[in-house]
């Protein structure tokens, strides 16, 4: 006789979205994608001419070196006025204090979107360890959300952020696959109607826009073009376990920093007091540290895989906490911008460590699990770190050993302080 067995039976698979659903959502996709990728090109391309002029023709006229201690020093701290007084006087304050934003932006007010553009723009323009990101998402967030809901008052409200992050997203990277990355990691804690796939495919649509756009106006690239890996052996193993873990080690160290230090400069109480004061420690190790230390990081970077034979092991570590440094000064004393950029940089160096030191660790793969250890401490967004290191490398062969290594690094940083803080002053877990 059969005995009957009360095993639970597996839940029904989520109905898909028929076609009819989801064809709507693609000219808002598309329309935010292209402004979303405009507004990127335009705030990275007028900071770019900025800084061309702050850093050459200014100092050469001056009769000062571009780079020497002395116009590092007047640089950062005039950087630090100039950003103070939009954060003190310009309506909107520049929006929220940056160190209680990540990716995900609030839906801000259209006036303080001009006051974040442009303490944005003078910020990558005068040499803080800061990325784009954050503030032109916030912007384009806010852009899409209030246009949306006066030109399709019916669509639903949180559509607009959505697609408006996974577009800039798609924009910064030059393609939509970290978008779609993005907004899956996002989605995995909530709640979800029908597919994945389904939930996917307005952001994607943005995204890929964002990223053709992008594309087609300024070339972008993220290969670093080193020596490509061939087949991974046991020593490629060893070597990207070691490195990505050591890599998140020290930028935890960073991470439970941050409050301290963001506490010390909130003291000041005025941003009068705290971005010239941050511009004074920035000017002291950019001294130290050199000008690859300045800045985003993402051009610096090439020039240090270009030549890395250039610096010593002991250069390249020095670059690295130097950089992680000027980051979490940045981030701290109210300098708007995202922290990524500045993190690869120092993953990067690293992984170039590394390799000085230890000639047997191929340099593809040090900066590789460098950058990935890094960013897993810093941005806690392991799609986001598994994607940057892959797309710094052009060799199929890193791949498999950066889901290998992110796992001891997961480990290290998963339920520990993030490198957000909330209103009150205490990191975010």
């Amino acid at each position: 006789m059969a005995q009957e067995t009360d095993a639970p039976q597996a839940p029904p698979p989520a109905p898909t979205a028929p076609a009819r659903a989801l064809l709507p959502f693609i000219l808002p996709a598309v329309a935010v994608g292209v402004g979303a990728s405009l507004v990127f090109v335009g705030v990275s391309v007028a900071a770019e001419k900025l800084q061309h002029v702050l850093w050459g023709p200014l100092p050469d006229a001056l009769g000062v070196g571009r780079y020497s201690v002395p116009w590092v020093f007047v640089m950062l701290i005039a950087t630090g006025l100039a950003v103070g007084l939009v954060v003190w006087k310009v309506p909107g304050h520049a929006g929220p204090d940056p160190a209680t934003v990540g990716l995900n932006a609030p839906v801000l007010a259209p006036v303080v979107l001009p006051g974040l553009v442009l303490a944005a723009g003078l910020m990558l323009a005068g040499g803080p360890s800061l990325g784009p990101e954050n503030p032109v998402i916030a912007v384009n967030v806010g852009l899409a959300a209030w246009l949306g809901a006066r030109l399709l008052p019916r669509a639903p409200g949180t559509l607009w952020p959505v697609l408006a992050e996974a577009a800039t997203i798609g924009a910064l990277f030059g393609t939509p696959v970290a978008a779609a990355l993005v907004i899956s990691e996002a989605l995995a804690g909530r709640p979800m109607r029908g597919q994945l796939w389904d939930n996917v495919f307005a952001p994607l649509a943005a995204g890929a826009c964002g990223a053709v756009t992008t594309t087609l106006v300024a070339h972008p690239t993220f290969d670093l073009g080193l020596p490509p890996m061939g087949h991974p052996h046991a020593k490629d193993l060893l070597a990207a376990l070691v490195t990505a873990s050591a890599a998140a080690v020290l930028g935890m160290c960073a991470v439970y920093a941050f409050p301290y230090v963001h506490a010390a400069f909130g003291r000041l109480q005025h941003p009068m007091l705290m971005l010239p004061a941050g511009g004074v420690v920035l000017g002291a190790l950019g001294a130290l540290g050199g000008h690859l230390t300045l800045f985003k990081g993402l051009s610096e970077i090439g020039e240090l895989v270009r030549r890395p034979e250039g610096w010593s092991a002991g250069q390249f570590a020095a670059m690295a906490v130097v950089k992680l440094a000027a980051l979490l000064v940045a981030a701290s004393c109210g300098f708007r911008g995202g922290r990524i950029f500045p993190a690869v940089f120092i993953g990067a160096a690293l992984g170039l460590c590394a390799h000085a030191l230890v000639p047997a660790v191929h340099p593809a793969v040090g900066v590789a699990t460098g950058v990935l250890g890094m960013l897993l401490a810093v941005t806690r967004q392991a799609w986001v770190s598994l994607f940057t290191a892959a797309v710094l490398i052009a060799s199929p062969g890193v791949l498999a050993l950066l889901c290998i290594a992110s796992l001891p690094a997961w480990l290290l940083v998963t339920g520990r302080p993030q490198m957000q803080l909330r209103a009150d002053g205490t990191p975010v877990r």
